[in-house]
Order: structure tokens, then sequence, then C-alpha cells
């Protein structure tokens, strides 16, 4: 019995595109003219329409920006209580303040995602919690 050997062609590796946020702005600025359609924006840019739709989200949103994160506004409740010296104190001894006890707490509210804070946290883990949630 003969054996033939039989080749199999794999697809090439799909190449996920990184666009300029500059560009994705025009992209999403050229759908809200009057008239336009995301659509055929999107099939002159030569991308898909659904990614267009994403990134206006993010432009509504106000998240297509280059760096996101600066951009982000929460909302603050601040609560009148404080345990730490009047501010014309600090300023006399022109030293910085110390870290107050860890009696306060920070409530963080964005989407579906809630977050509370006891105490002081830890600045590096802080920045981390918040760049995943704000993602």
């Amino acid at each position: 019995m003969d054996t033939v050997p039989q080749t199999v062609e794999l697809p090439a590796k799909r190449q996920n595109r990184r666009h300029p946020l500059e560009w994705k702005r025009s992209v999403v600025e050229q759908t809200l003219e009057t008239g336009a359609s995301v659509a055929r924006v999107a099939r002159d840019n030569s991308i898909n329409a659904n990614q267009v739709w994403a990134w206006r989200k993010l432009y509504a949103q106000g998240l297509l920006v280059e760096d996101a994160q600066a951009e982000i506004m929460l909302p603050v409740v601040v609560d009148g209580r404080s345990d730490r010296p009047a501010a014309h104190a600090l300023e006399a001894t022109n030293a910085p303040a110390p870290p107050q006890a860890a009696n306060g707490s920070i409530q963080l509210q964005h989407g579906n995602t809630s977050v509370r804070i006891e105490g002081v946290p830890d600045a590096t883990i802080l920045r981390l919690v918040l760049e995943r949630i704000l993602r």
C-alpha cells in the first residue's frame, strides 16, 4: 500500500493592528458628522464597523485620549469630619504632615465595580487597582 504524504497549510497568523489614537478620534469624528453612517465610515477606512462602535463608546466616555488615566474624573464626596489639624497649623511648621491614623475610608464606584478602602492604602497597590478598574 502506497501512502501519499499530505500537506496541510495553516492560515497565516492574524495580526492585530494598532491604530494611533489620533486616527481613531478622526474616524469617530467622521461618524459624528451629519448624515454619516458608521458602516460607511468603517468601510472607507478598511476597518470593522463593530470596532468603530467600540471607539465611539470610548470617545463618548472621554477615554479615547493619549493618557486615558489622566482624563478620568471620579465623583468624590468629602466628609466634614476630620482629625487632621487645621491647614494654618501645618503651614506654620513648613514640614510635611505625618500620615494620620487609619480611620478614614474611600469608596469608588465605576460601572458595576465598587471598591471600599479602609484606613491608609498603599499607594502602589491603590494605583494598580485603579488602573485595572478604569481600563
